[in-house]
């Protein structure tokens, strides 16, 4: 199946909350595996279902180098964090913008897998980083909402300018 289409900010289903899953059914698998095609089609490292219209509490990650150890989370929640830490992010609905945002570098998440058992993971560094970012979408947030205020202002200044030059050219 081709990838998804993947939403753009700022399309307003990017800011909606996503509802949990009841039941890890065939369609629900269906939507696991077309995530992870989006996801790989695409140079990220997650992916999350609201980041493609469906908004479901569900996200998929794969943070190996050969892009062959593919994980889901449906109804992910964290349990525990700590060890704060400042990290680079970026997004796949907002090609182009690299900020610096304060995450836990140390998590307890709880969620279902796609079988739909629970499970109970403690993940650290990047992983961590990577399923906050992705709750985030299924909570109708974006990473520029951490962004500084100053870093906010920057963006929303070169965005006005895009438009302008955009109208100038047409």
């Amino acid at each position: 199946m081709p990838p998804l289409r993947i939403l753009q900010h700022p399309d307003p289903k990017l800011r909606m909350l996503s509802a949990p899953v009841a039941d890890v059914d065939a369609s629900m698998n269906t939507l696991i595996d077309d995530l992870f095609d989006t996801l790989y089609s695409t140079s990220g490292i997650g992916l999350s279902a609201p980041q493609t219209g469906h908004l479901w509490r569900v996200m998929v990650m794969d943070l190996s180098e050969n892009r062959d150890a593919p994980e889901c989370l449906i109804n992910p929640e964290i349990l525990d964090h700590s060890a704060p830490g400042l990290v680079e992010e970026s997004c796949l609905s907002i090609p182009g913008v690299v900020g610096n945002v304060v995450r836990s570098t140390r998590i307890r998440v709880r969620a279902l897998d796609r079988d739909g058992r629970t499970v109970e993971r403690d993940l650290e560094g990047m992983y961590a980083v990577c399923v906050q970012h992705e709750i985030d979408h299924l909570d109708g947030k974006l990473f520029i909402d951490r962004l500084s205020f100053l870093r906010r202002l920057q963006l929303r200044i070169g965005t006005a300018r895009q438009r302008r030059r955009a109208k100038v050219s047409a």
